[in-house]
Protein backbone atom coordinates (compact mmCIF):
# COMPACT_ATOMS: atom_id res chain seq x y z
CA UNK A 1 0.00 0.00 0.00
CA UNK A 2 1.46 3.50 -1.28
CA UNK A 3 0.99 6.31 0.80
CA UNK A 4 0.46 9.93 -1.37
CA UNK A 5 3.16 12.41 -0.60
CA UNK A 6 2.49 15.97 -1.29
CA UNK A 7 4.74 18.00 -3.49
CA UNK A 8 6.09 19.54 -0.04
CA UNK A 9 7.13 15.95 1.27
CA UNK A 10 8.50 14.79 -2.30
CA UNK A 11 10.69 18.34 -2.11
CA UNK A 12 12.12 17.74 1.52
CA UNK A 13 12.75 14.13 0.10
CA UNK A 14 15.04 15.29 -2.28
CA UNK A 15 16.83 17.72 -0.40
CA UNK A 16 17.39 15.83 2.28
CA UNK A 17 18.49 12.64 0.16
CA UNK A 18 22.03 14.44 -0.61
CA UNK A 19 22.99 14.44 2.70
CA UNK A 20 26.39 16.73 2.76
CA UNK A 21 24.40 19.26 0.63
CA UNK A 22 21.16 19.25 3.45
CA UNK A 23 23.67 19.45 6.04
CA UNK A 24 25.47 22.38 4.42
CA UNK A 25 22.41 24.48 3.61
CA UNK A 26 20.47 24.33 7.01
CA UNK A 27 21.55 27.59 8.28
CA UNK A 28 19.13 29.30 5.11
CA UNK A 29 16.23 26.85 6.07
CA UNK A 30 12.91 28.08 7.21
CA UNK A 31 12.18 27.42 10.72
CA UNK A 32 8.63 26.19 10.30
CA UNK A 33 10.39 23.37 7.27
CA UNK A 34 12.35 21.63 10.11
CA UNK A 35 9.39 19.48 10.78
CA UNK A 36 8.68 18.19 7.43
CA UNK A 37 12.71 17.69 6.50
CA UNK A 38 12.64 16.10 10.18
CA UNK A 39 10.41 12.94 8.64
CA UNK A 40 11.55 12.91 5.53
CA UNK A 41 15.24 12.56 6.85
CA UNK A 42 13.94 9.63 9.00
CA UNK A 43 11.83 7.95 6.23
CA UNK A 44 15.15 7.83 4.20
CA UNK A 45 16.93 7.02 7.57
CA UNK A 46 19.28 10.04 6.54
CA UNK A 47 20.87 10.10 9.88
CA UNK A 48 23.66 12.84 9.47
CA UNK A 49 20.88 15.01 8.17
CA UNK A 50 18.40 14.06 11.30
CA UNK A 51 21.80 14.64 13.97
CA UNK A 52 22.21 18.35 12.45
CA UNK A 53 18.28 19.33 12.09
CA UNK A 54 18.27 18.06 15.61
CA UNK A 55 21.58 20.20 16.81
CA UNK A 56 19.86 23.06 15.33
CA UNK A 57 16.56 22.12 16.56
CA UNK A 58 15.04 26.33 16.41
CA UNK A 59 11.68 25.63 17.51
CA UNK A 60 10.17 25.60 21.54
CA UNK A 61 9.00 21.56 21.39
CA UNK A 62 10.28 18.44 19.77
CA UNK A 63 7.82 15.68 20.36
CA UNK A 64 8.50 13.04 18.07
CA UNK A 65 4.56 11.22 18.04
CA UNK A 66 3.55 14.28 16.23
CA UNK A 67 6.72 14.60 14.11
CA UNK A 68 6.60 11.07 13.12
CA UNK A 69 2.69 10.29 13.21
CA UNK A 70 0.18 11.47 10.10
CA UNK A 71 0.81 14.46 8.36
CA UNK A 72 -0.83 16.38 5.85
CA UNK A 73 2.03 16.41 3.66
CA UNK A 74 3.01 12.75 4.16
CA UNK A 75 0.15 10.15 5.74
CA UNK A 76 1.73 7.30 7.07
CA UNK A 77 2.75 7.53 10.82
CA UNK A 78 6.34 6.33 11.39
CA UNK A 79 6.25 6.15 14.95
CA UNK A 80 6.43 2.71 15.19
CA UNK A 81 9.83 2.40 13.45
CA UNK A 82 12.37 2.52 15.99
CA UNK A 83 14.65 2.50 13.32
CA UNK A 84 18.61 2.37 15.69
CA UNK A 85 20.37 4.85 12.92
CA UNK A 86 17.72 7.48 13.35
CA UNK A 87 16.85 7.19 17.44
CA UNK A 88 20.66 7.54 17.95
CA UNK A 89 21.33 10.57 15.54
CA UNK A 90 18.16 12.03 17.27
CA UNK A 91 19.91 11.55 20.96
CA UNK A 92 23.26 12.59 20.45
CA UNK A 93 21.90 15.26 18.57
CA UNK A 94 20.53 16.74 21.14
CA UNK A 95 23.57 16.24 23.04
CA UNK A 96 25.15 18.25 20.80
CA UNK A 97 22.47 20.80 19.95
CA UNK A 98 23.44 21.69 24.40
CA UNK A 99 27.37 22.03 23.16
CA UNK A 100 26.77 23.67 19.66
CA UNK A 101 28.11 27.08 20.76
CA UNK A 102 27.62 28.32 17.05
CA UNK A 103 24.47 27.71 16.16
CA UNK A 104 22.77 30.42 13.68
CA UNK A 105 19.27 30.02 15.93
CA UNK A 106 18.95 31.21 18.89
CA UNK A 107 18.25 28.39 21.39
CA UNK A 108 14.59 27.79 22.21
CA UNK A 109 13.75 24.24 22.78
CA UNK A 110 12.44 23.78 26.53
CA UNK A 111 10.47 19.78 25.68
CA UNK A 112 12.00 17.28 23.92
CA UNK A 113 8.96 14.24 23.90
CA UNK A 114 10.26 10.55 23.07
CA UNK A 115 6.74 9.17 24.68
CA UNK A 116 5.24 9.16 21.10
CA UNK A 117 7.49 5.94 19.71
CA UNK A 118 6.20 2.75 19.10
CA UNK A 119 8.03 -0.23 19.89
CA UNK A 120 6.27 -2.88 17.46
CA UNK A 121 7.36 -6.49 16.27
CA UNK A 122 7.71 -6.14 12.36
CA UNK A 123 9.78 -3.41 11.54
CA UNK A 124 10.68 -2.01 8.29
CA UNK A 125 13.55 0.45 8.44
CA UNK A 126 16.06 -0.51 5.84
CA UNK A 127 18.82 -1.33 8.32
CA UNK A 128 16.68 -3.88 10.31
CA UNK A 129 18.48 -3.05 13.45
CA UNK A 130 16.06 -1.57 16.35
CA UNK A 131 16.60 0.93 19.46
CA UNK A 132 14.12 -0.65 21.78
CA UNK A 133 12.86 0.85 24.94
CA UNK A 134 15.63 -0.29 27.67
CA UNK A 135 18.43 0.67 24.89
CA UNK A 136 16.56 4.05 24.64
CA UNK A 137 16.47 4.44 28.17
CA UNK A 138 20.91 3.44 28.07
CA UNK A 139 21.45 5.72 25.50
CA UNK A 140 19.67 9.01 26.99
CA UNK A 141 21.30 8.14 30.28
CA UNK A 142 24.69 7.88 29.01
CA UNK A 143 24.65 11.02 27.45
CA UNK A 144 22.93 12.83 29.80
CA UNK A 145 26.23 11.63 32.09
CA UNK A 146 28.72 12.12 29.70
CA UNK A 147 27.35 15.75 28.86
CA UNK A 148 27.22 16.37 32.32
CA UNK A 149 31.41 15.23 32.45
CA UNK A 150 32.09 17.18 29.56
CA UNK A 151 30.64 20.65 30.66
CA UNK A 152 32.66 20.47 33.80
CA UNK A 153 36.11 20.00 32.57
CA UNK A 154 35.59 22.49 29.03
CA UNK A 155 35.02 25.92 29.04
CA UNK A 156 32.10 26.38 27.99
CA UNK A 157 29.88 29.17 27.27
CA UNK A 158 27.91 30.38 30.21
CA UNK A 159 24.66 30.62 28.45
CA UNK A 160 25.36 26.80 28.13
CA UNK A 161 24.77 25.92 31.77
CA UNK A 162 21.02 28.66 31.75
CA UNK A 163 19.93 25.99 28.87
CA UNK A 164 17.36 23.70 30.50
CA UNK A 165 15.28 20.93 28.38
CA UNK A 166 12.75 18.72 29.51
CA UNK A 167 13.11 15.30 28.04
CA UNK A 168 9.66 13.07 28.67
CA UNK A 169 10.77 9.58 28.20
CA UNK A 170 9.17 6.00 29.18
CA UNK A 171 12.04 4.77 31.00
CA UNK A 172 12.68 0.78 31.45
CA UNK A 173 15.13 -0.47 33.76
CA UNK A 174 16.96 -3.46 34.71
CA UNK A 175 19.81 -4.58 36.69
CA UNK A 176 21.90 -4.01 33.54
CA UNK A 177 21.73 -0.38 33.27
CA UNK A 178 20.31 0.27 36.92
CA UNK A 179 23.58 2.41 37.99
CA UNK A 180 23.70 4.27 34.94
CA UNK A 181 19.89 5.43 35.33
CA UNK A 182 20.51 5.70 39.11
CA UNK A 183 23.18 8.52 38.29
CA UNK A 184 21.69 10.20 35.40
CA UNK A 185 18.49 10.95 37.81
CA UNK A 186 20.48 11.97 40.64
CA UNK A 187 22.59 14.54 38.23
CA UNK A 188 19.23 15.75 36.49
CA UNK A 189 19.79 19.23 38.61
CA UNK A 190 23.08 20.03 37.22
CA UNK A 191 22.11 18.48 33.63
CA UNK A 192 20.69 20.93 31.12
CA UNK A 193 18.64 17.54 29.60
CA UNK A 194 16.30 16.89 32.46
CA UNK A 195 15.46 13.70 32.04
CA UNK A 196 11.44 13.10 33.32
CA UNK A 197 9.86 9.72 33.98
CA UNK A 198 6.18 9.71 32.49
CA UNK A 199 5.96 5.83 32.31
CA UNK A 200 8.39 3.38 34.65
CA UNK A 201 9.06 -0.45 33.68
CA UNK A 202 10.76 -2.62 35.81
CA UNK A 203 12.43 -6.38 35.39
CA UNK A 204 15.19 -7.90 36.82
CA UNK A 205 15.28 -5.87 39.77
CA UNK A 206 15.77 -6.34 43.66
CA UNK A 207 12.88 -4.66 45.85
CA UNK A 208 15.91 -2.31 47.16
CA UNK A 209 16.83 -0.74 44.16
CA UNK A 210 13.49 -0.73 42.62
CA UNK A 211 12.25 1.47 46.00
CA UNK A 212 15.05 3.70 45.72
CA UNK A 213 14.49 4.51 41.69
CA UNK A 214 11.34 5.06 41.90
CA UNK A 215 11.55 7.63 44.37
CA UNK A 216 14.48 9.10 42.20
CA UNK A 217 12.13 9.17 39.23
CA UNK A 218 9.54 11.55 40.69
CA UNK A 219 6.89 9.42 41.24
CA UNK A 220 4.33 13.00 40.95
CA UNK A 221 4.76 12.78 36.95
CA UNK A 222 3.99 9.42 36.76
CA UNK A 223 1.50 8.44 34.40
CA UNK A 224 2.04 4.29 33.94
CA UNK A 225 3.84 1.84 36.32
CA UNK A 226 5.16 -1.45 35.55
CA UNK A 227 6.54 -3.97 38.07
CA UNK A 228 6.78 -6.95 35.74
CA UNK A 229 9.51 -9.83 35.68
CA UNK A 230 11.51 -10.95 38.65
CA UNK A 231 10.80 -8.13 41.08
CA UNK A 232 10.00 -10.26 43.89
CA UNK A 233 6.89 -7.63 45.27
CA UNK A 234 4.27 -8.90 47.88
CA UNK A 235 0.76 -7.49 48.98
CA UNK A 236 3.32 -5.75 52.23
CA UNK A 237 5.69 -4.18 49.86
CA UNK A 238 2.96 -3.00 47.64
CA UNK A 239 1.25 -1.14 50.83
CA UNK A 240 4.74 0.06 52.10
CA UNK A 241 5.22 1.84 48.35
CA UNK A 242 1.64 3.38 48.31
CA UNK A 243 2.30 4.52 51.56
CA UNK A 244 5.27 6.24 50.74
CA UNK A 245 5.17 7.69 47.53
CA UNK A 246 2.16 8.93 46.07
CA UNK A 247 1.31 8.66 42.50
CA UNK A 248 -1.24 11.65 41.97
CA UNK A 249 -1.18 11.51 37.87
CA UNK A 250 -0.79 7.76 37.24
CA UNK A 251 -3.38 6.35 34.80
CA UNK A 252 -2.15 2.32 34.11
CA UNK A 253 -0.50 -0.28 37.06
CA UNK A 254 0.99 -3.35 36.19
CA UNK A 255 2.02 -5.73 39.10
CA UNK A 256 3.98 -8.69 39.06
CA UNK A 257 2.88 -12.47 39.35
CA UNK A 258 2.06 -13.56 42.83
CA UNK A 259 1.78 -9.86 44.35
CA UNK A 260 -1.66 -11.41 45.51
CA UNK A 261 -2.51 -14.67 47.00
CA UNK A 262 -5.66 -15.12 49.00
CA UNK A 263 -4.96 -18.67 50.03
CA UNK A 264 -2.09 -17.66 52.72
CA UNK A 265 -4.29 -14.53 54.49
CA UNK A 266 -4.80 -13.75 58.05
CA UNK A 267 -7.03 -11.00 59.41
CA UNK A 268 -3.61 -8.81 58.88
CA UNK A 269 -3.29 -9.58 55.41
CA UNK A 270 -7.38 -8.43 54.63
CA UNK A 271 -6.77 -5.37 56.60
CA UNK A 272 -3.39 -4.71 54.40
CA UNK A 273 -5.80 -5.43 51.15
CA UNK A 274 -8.06 -3.24 51.80
CA UNK A 275 -5.51 -0.69 52.81
CA UNK A 276 -3.93 -1.15 49.04
CA UNK A 277 -7.31 -0.88 47.31
CA UNK A 278 -8.02 2.25 49.97
CA UNK A 279 -4.50 3.73 48.20
CA UNK A 280 -5.64 2.78 44.55
CA UNK A 281 -8.83 4.36 45.06
CA UNK A 282 -7.00 8.15 45.81
CA UNK A 283 -5.50 7.65 42.42
CA UNK A 284 -7.61 9.78 40.80
CA UNK A 285 -6.49 9.16 37.59
CA UNK A 286 -5.92 5.12 37.58
CA UNK A 287 -7.93 3.35 34.49
CA UNK A 288 -5.99 0.48 33.82
CA UNK A 289 -5.28 -2.13 35.96
CA UNK A 290 -3.03 -5.71 35.56
CA UNK A 291 -2.79 -8.34 38.31
CA UNK A 292 -2.49 -11.55 36.25
CA UNK A 293 -1.07 -15.12 38.09
CA UNK A 294 -2.16 -13.67 41.63
CA UNK A 295 -4.37 -15.49 43.39
CA UNK A 296 -7.47 -13.25 44.58
CA UNK A 297 -10.07 -15.83 44.89
CA UNK A 298 -13.15 -13.62 46.48
CA UNK A 299 -11.19 -10.21 46.92
CA UNK A 300 -11.77 -8.46 43.94
CA UNK A 301 -14.60 -6.21 45.34
CA UNK A 302 -12.45 -5.39 48.48
CA UNK A 303 -9.81 -4.28 45.77
CA UNK A 304 -11.79 -2.53 42.95
CA UNK A 305 -14.95 -1.24 45.17
CA UNK A 306 -12.53 2.16 46.32
CA UNK A 307 -11.65 3.11 42.65
CA UNK A 308 -13.59 6.72 41.96
CA UNK A 309 -12.85 6.40 38.45
CA UNK A 310 -14.42 3.69 36.00
CA UNK A 311 -11.46 0.92 34.54
CA UNK A 312 -10.91 1.39 30.77
CA UNK A 313 -8.20 -2.02 31.08
CA UNK A 314 -8.93 -4.91 33.47
CA UNK A 315 -5.52 -8.05 32.98
CA UNK A 316 -7.16 -10.57 36.16
CA UNK A 317 -6.03 -13.37 34.02
CA UNK A 318 -5.35 -16.54 36.28
CA UNK A 319 -6.48 -14.74 39.67
CA UNK A 320 -8.88 -17.71 40.39
CA UNK A 321 -11.74 -15.19 40.63
CA UNK A 322 -14.93 -17.40 41.91
CA UNK A 323 -18.58 -16.33 41.05
CA UNK A 324 -18.86 -13.47 43.63
CA UNK A 325 -16.01 -11.64 41.66
CA UNK A 326 -17.28 -11.96 38.43
CA UNK A 327 -20.89 -10.83 39.56
CA UNK A 328 -18.74 -7.48 41.26
CA UNK A 329 -17.35 -7.18 37.67
CA UNK A 330 -20.30 -7.89 35.71
CA UNK A 331 -22.64 -5.63 38.01
CA UNK A 332 -19.90 -2.54 38.84
CA UNK A 333 -19.79 1.06 37.14
CA UNK A 334 -16.48 -0.05 35.48
CA UNK A 335 -18.27 -2.90 33.57
CA UNK A 336 -19.59 -0.15 31.18
CA UNK A 337 -15.87 1.39 30.45
CA UNK A 338 -13.80 -1.63 29.84
CA UNK A 339 -12.45 -1.32 26.60
CA UNK A 340 -9.35 -3.83 27.25
CA UNK A 341 -10.56 -7.35 29.28
CA UNK A 342 -8.30 -10.39 29.96
CA UNK A 343 -9.91 -13.20 31.53
CA UNK A 344 -7.70 -16.14 30.34
CA UNK A 345 -7.40 -18.95 32.76
CA UNK A 346 -10.79 -19.02 33.89
CA UNK A 347 -12.97 -22.11 33.31
CA UNK A 348 -16.09 -19.52 32.19
CA UNK A 349 -18.52 -22.03 30.58
CA UNK A 350 -18.62 -24.04 33.71
CA UNK A 351 -18.25 -21.64 36.60
CA UNK A 352 -20.04 -18.19 35.70
CA UNK A 353 -21.51 -18.49 31.95
CA UNK A 354 -24.55 -16.08 32.12
CA UNK A 355 -22.58 -13.70 34.71
CA UNK A 356 -19.56 -13.54 32.11
CA UNK A 357 -22.12 -12.68 29.46
CA UNK A 358 -23.82 -10.08 31.46
CA UNK A 359 -20.26 -8.38 32.08
CA UNK A 360 -19.66 -9.06 27.79
CA UNK A 361 -23.23 -7.29 27.00
CA UNK A 362 -22.41 -4.16 29.69
CA UNK A 363 -19.01 -3.34 28.14
CA UNK A 364 -19.84 -4.14 24.29
CA UNK A 365 -20.94 -0.52 23.14
CA UNK A 366 -16.87 0.29 23.92
CA UNK A 367 -14.92 -3.10 24.02
CA UNK A 368 -11.88 -2.85 22.21
CA UNK A 369 -9.74 -6.19 22.90
CA UNK A 370 -10.74 -9.15 24.50
CA UNK A 371 -8.50 -12.18 25.77
CA UNK A 372 -10.10 -15.34 26.81
CA UNK A 373 -6.90 -17.80 26.80
CA UNK A 374 -7.24 -21.53 28.18
CA UNK A 375 -10.56 -20.50 29.35
CA UNK A 376 -12.20 -24.01 28.19
CA UNK A 377 -14.30 -22.99 25.42
CA UNK A 378 -15.57 -25.54 23.46
CA UNK A 379 -17.60 -26.62 20.41
CA UNK A 380 -20.93 -26.97 22.32
CA UNK A 381 -20.10 -22.71 23.73
CA UNK A 382 -19.27 -21.60 20.27
CA UNK A 383 -22.66 -20.50 19.50
CA UNK A 384 -23.11 -18.56 22.59
CA UNK A 385 -19.84 -17.13 22.18
CA UNK A 386 -21.10 -15.47 18.82
CA UNK A 387 -24.29 -14.37 20.45
CA UNK A 388 -22.37 -12.55 23.44
CA UNK A 389 -19.61 -10.83 20.78
CA UNK A 390 -22.28 -10.01 18.28
CA UNK A 391 -23.18 -6.37 20.21
CA UNK A 392 -19.17 -5.52 20.26
CA UNK A 393 -19.04 -3.89 17.26
CA UNK A 394 -16.15 -2.29 18.52
CA UNK A 395 -13.80 -4.88 19.25
CA UNK A 396 -10.21 -4.99 17.20
CA UNK A 397 -8.53 -7.64 18.85
CA UNK A 398 -9.60 -11.57 20.05
CA UNK A 399 -7.23 -13.79 21.34
CA UNK A 400 -8.46 -17.09 22.48
CA UNK A 401 -5.44 -19.20 22.49
CA UNK A 402 -5.39 -22.68 24.19
CA UNK A 403 -8.97 -23.47 24.07
CA UNK A 404 -10.16 -26.96 23.05
CA UNK A 405 -11.79 -26.29 19.73
CA UNK A 406 -12.02 -28.24 16.64
CA UNK A 407 -11.05 -26.83 12.81
CA UNK A 408 -14.67 -27.11 12.34
CA UNK A 409 -15.85 -24.82 15.62
CA UNK A 410 -13.26 -22.47 14.42
CA UNK A 411 -15.01 -22.22 10.92
CA UNK A 412 -17.93 -21.61 12.14
CA UNK A 413 -16.52 -19.02 14.27
CA UNK A 414 -14.55 -17.08 11.96
CA UNK A 415 -16.93 -16.81 9.73
CA UNK A 416 -18.97 -14.92 12.00
CA UNK A 417 -15.87 -12.62 12.86
CA UNK A 418 -15.92 -11.24 9.62
CA UNK A 419 -19.05 -9.31 10.20
CA UNK A 420 -17.29 -7.47 13.41
CA UNK A 421 -16.24 -4.26 11.11
CA UNK A 422 -13.27 -2.94 13.19
CA UNK A 423 -11.41 -5.99 13.52
CA UNK A 424 -7.50 -6.49 13.28
CA UNK A 425 -6.42 -9.56 15.40
CA UNK A 426 -7.12 -12.91 15.81
CA UNK A 427 -5.00 -15.38 17.91
CA UNK A 428 -6.13 -18.28 17.67
CA UNK A 429 -5.92 -22.34 18.61
CA UNK A 430 -4.08 -24.66 17.32
CA UNK A 431 -7.42 -27.03 16.51
CA UNK A 432 -7.93 -29.96 19.09
CA UNK A 433 -7.92 -32.50 16.02
CA UNK A 434 -4.57 -31.32 15.46
CA UNK A 435 -3.27 -32.79 18.11
CA UNK A 436 -3.44 -36.68 19.33
CA UNK A 437 -6.40 -38.14 20.97
CA UNK A 438 -6.76 -37.81 24.25
CA UNK A 439 -5.12 -34.54 24.79
CA UNK A 440 -5.82 -32.96 27.84
CA UNK A 441 -6.42 -29.04 28.31
CA UNK A 442 -4.74 -26.50 29.29
CA UNK A 443 -2.06 -28.30 27.50
CA UNK A 444 1.60 -28.32 29.38
CA UNK A 445 4.64 -26.87 27.41
CA UNK A 446 6.05 -30.65 26.67
CA UNK A 447 3.15 -31.12 24.67
CA UNK A 448 1.84 -27.93 23.39
CA UNK A 449 4.40 -28.34 19.73
CA UNK A 450 3.37 -31.84 19.42
CA UNK A 451 0.37 -31.57 16.73
CA UNK A 452 -0.17 -32.35 13.17
CA UNK A 453 1.69 -29.35 11.66
CA UNK A 454 0.44 -29.98 8.22
CA UNK A 455 -3.11 -30.31 9.37
CA UNK A 456 -2.75 -26.85 11.57
CA UNK A 457 -1.32 -25.46 8.37
CA UNK A 458 -4.55 -26.98 6.11
CA UNK A 459 -7.11 -25.56 8.76
CA UNK A 460 -4.95 -21.57 8.75
CA UNK A 461 -5.27 -21.49 4.79
CA UNK A 462 -9.05 -22.29 5.13
CA UNK A 463 -9.78 -19.64 8.08
CA UNK A 464 -7.64 -17.06 6.04
CA UNK A 465 -9.81 -18.17 3.22
CA UNK A 466 -12.66 -17.44 4.59
CA UNK A 467 -11.28 -13.83 5.57
CA UNK A 468 -10.41 -13.81 2.64
CA UNK A 469 -13.93 -14.19 0.93
CA UNK A 470 -15.28 -11.93 2.77
CA UNK A 471 -12.78 -9.18 1.67
CA UNK A 472 -11.42 -8.86 5.34
CA UNK A 473 -7.43 -9.05 4.23
CA UNK A 474 -7.12 -6.66 6.92
CA UNK A 475 -7.64 -8.88 9.58
CA UNK A 476 -4.25 -11.02 11.26
CA UNK A 477 -4.98 -14.12 11.93
CA UNK A 478 -2.06 -16.16 14.18
CA UNK A 479 -1.55 -18.71 16.56
CA UNK A 480 1.73 -17.55 18.78
CA UNK A 481 2.32 -20.48 20.73
CA UNK A 482 4.22 -19.55 23.35
CA UNK A 483 1.80 -16.13 23.80
CA UNK A 484 2.04 -12.53 21.82
CA UNK A 485 4.69 -10.27 20.95
CA UNK A 486 6.39 -8.29 24.03
CA UNK A 487 8.78 -5.97 22.76
CA UNK A 488 10.39 -5.06 26.49
CA UNK A 489 10.60 -8.83 26.97
CA UNK A 490 12.08 -9.73 23.43
CA UNK A 491 14.77 -6.88 23.88
CA UNK A 492 16.16 -8.13 27.07
CA UNK A 493 15.44 -11.61 27.12
CA UNK A 494 19.20 -12.76 27.06
CA UNK A 495 19.31 -10.95 30.64
CA UNK A 496 16.15 -12.67 31.88
CA UNK A 497 17.32 -15.93 30.76
CA UNK A 498 20.51 -15.91 32.71
CA UNK A 499 18.58 -14.20 35.73
CA UNK A 500 16.14 -17.42 35.55
CA UNK A 501 18.85 -19.70 35.28
CA UNK A 502 20.74 -18.22 38.11
CA UNK A 503 17.66 -18.72 40.47
CA UNK A 504 17.44 -21.82 39.23
CA UNK A 505 20.95 -22.79 40.69
CA UNK A 506 20.48 -20.99 43.36
CA UNK A 507 17.12 -23.32 44.54
CA UNK A 508 18.98 -26.53 43.45
CA UNK A 509 22.11 -25.45 45.96
CA UNK A 510 19.62 -24.77 48.96
CA UNK A 511 18.34 -27.69 48.13
CA UNK A 512 21.24 -29.69 48.36
CA UNK A 513 22.44 -27.93 51.16
CA UNK A 514 19.12 -28.78 53.06
CA UNK A 515 19.20 -32.21 52.14
CA UNK A 516 23.15 -32.83 53.18
CA UNK A 517 21.91 -31.42 56.65
CA UNK A 518 19.21 -34.20 56.65
CA UNK A 519 21.90 -36.96 56.36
Amino acid sequence: RTTMKSLRFISAEAFVSNAEFARKSLGAVAHDLFPLLFKASYLLEQGEVIHDLVENWPLFDFNMGKLLGATLDYQEDLSHRTCSVCLESCLTGLRDYVLNQSSPYMKKLKVVDLTGIKDVEVQFCKCKKTMGRWARTQLLSKLCSELLVYLQRAHCNPGTFEISINVLIDLFVTERNYELVVQALLKKCSCPLKICCVAFRSDNLTLQKFFYIIKLTDPSLLRKLEIVHNVHLEMEHLEMLFNSIHFPLLMSLTLPARTFNVRRFTATDEQMLSNIGEKMGEMLQLTELSMSFSILTGRIQKLLSPLKTPLKMLDVSNCSLNHADMAFLANSFHANHLEVLDLSGHDIPELYPSTFFKLLSHCSSVLRSLTLEDCNIQDTHVNMLILGLSPCQKLQEFKFIGNPLSSQALKHLFTFLCELPMLKNVEFPVPRDCYPIGITYPIDDASLCRFDHQKYERVAEELNLILLQANREDVKASTPLFGSYDAAVQETNSELGAYLIKSFKETLEKFSTSFNKMS
